[in-house]
């Protein structure tokens, strides 16, 4: 439902900018439309409702449950097991499952009436009974041959067969199911993002960072002003950084130090550093010192919401150091991120702090979607104003 009304505030947004950009007037009464904006997604969201209800009384009515079982008890199975035990829309009633580790009689779920009922050898005479109707395979991957065995010995009952593969032990990005060339692959570490998806970010990004410029443009002028006043040096930093595809790209930022660092060796800034002014204490306190970075996003360096790019040292530091560590850049890097959100902006003076950043980061691209982007956006407001761990 929620995403039901994020979506029809954008029509009504892009209706409201062509009606006050079109050459024509509609006669339609004021009271009618907002009558017809508030209705509309009010009358889909019950449709859609009413449609799901419907189908469970139907199905639940016209249908008994299929009998299952699941031939491993190992932690993939004890996750499908569980998945299946509590999913009353999928309509199957797990009976049990076939292992050779754990003992028959045993309960690989906990508090849950599910027993180790046989062998994986004994699955196929089951199904050949006519006891159970579907099968799902969730042995290991290195169980290639068992599974090879049983899958043939399996072809000759009329029992439904799934494999599930184990995808969860790639636990670094989302893998999924992908075709290439008509071949089923698994994607392992990819881009969350296809062509629209990145078509769409890079509209909602260009949006947000020009909006940004247009209001913040004479804050933007006067601290221009207060940088150069403050301390001899340029008012811009310009520093090299990874982006998408780990390509350098330079980000600018306002300088806030009486230093501009980007060697092979760059000294974190920390509480009550010397190189830091009194202007620039005050403007990374507030993150004002980023707003250059909207100048990046226009350019397509950089997004509005993506991992925080660190100096090119720093990463040739922490990619020996923290597995994944590249996979951040995967996607744009942002001015804002998840990360930053949940607490892990500024000083990361330990290899711990730094993993635990990371790991919100590769979340992020896990987990991405439009609508995380405008929640991102939304916390940063309130989280940049109260934070105090940035100097």
């Amino acid at each position: 439902m929620l995403k039901l009304w994020g979506v029809w505030a954008w029509v009504i947004l892009g209706l409201v900018f062509f009606a006050l950009h079109g050459s024509g007037q509609a006669g339609y009464s004021q009271y009618s439309v907002l009558g017809w904006v508030a209705a509309t997604p009010l009358f889909i969201g019950l449709w859609h409702f009413g449609a799901h209800r419907l189908n469970r009384v139907l199905s639940a009515r016209n249908s008994r449950p299929c009998t299952a079982v699941i031939v491993g008890a190992g932690e993939l199975g004890k996750s499908l097991g569980a998945h299946l035990f509590e999913a009353d829309a999928l309509h199957t009633r797990l009976v049990g499952f076939f292992d050779d580790k754990l003992p028959i009689g045993s309960y690989p779920l906990p508090g849950k009436p599910m027993q180790v009922r046989g062998r994986v050898d004994e699955v196929a005479e089951l199904a050949r009974s006519r006891r159970v109707e579907q099968i799902y395979i969730a042995l290991p991957m290195r169980a290639e041959q068992r599974v090879r065995r049983l899958i043939e010995a399996l072809a000759d009952t009329t029992a439904s067969v799934f494999y599930i593969p184990n995808v969860q032990m790639f636990d670094l990005l989302q893998a999924r199911w992908m075709s290439l060339g008509g071949m089923p692959v698994i994607s392992v570490y990819e881009t969350p993002m296809d062509d629209g998806s990145a078509l769409l970010k890079r509209l909602q990004d260009i949006i947000v960072a020009g909006t940004a410029l247009l209001v913040a443009v004479i804050p933007m002028l006067a601290i221009a002003v207060g940088v150069k006043l403050s301390s001899p040096g340029p008012v811009i930093f310009r520093q090299r950084r990874y982006g998408l595809q780990g390509d350098e790209v330079e980000v600018w930022k306002f300088r806030t130090m009486t230093v501009c660092e980007d060697g092979t060796v760059i000294r974190q800034a920390r509480k009550g550093d010397a190189r830091v002014t009194h202007f620039g204490a005050f403007l990374r306190r507030t993150s004002l010192d980023e707003l250059p970075q909207l100048l990046n996003v226009l350019q397509g360096r950089m997004s509005i919401v993506g991992p925080r790019p660190h100096a090119v040292a720093h990463n040739e530091q922490y990619r020996r150091l923290i597995r994944g560590y590249m996979l951040r850049h995967k996607v744009k890097p942002g001015i804002t991120g998840w990360a930053q959100i949940n607490g892990w902006r500024g000083e990361t003076d330990t290899l711990e702090k730094m993993q635990d950043r990371v790991a919100f980061d590769l979340e992020y691209i896990n987990r991405w979607s439009f609508w995380m982007d405008l929640k991102i956006i939304v916390r940063t407001m309130r989280v940049f104003i109260s934070d105090r761990q940035a100097y």
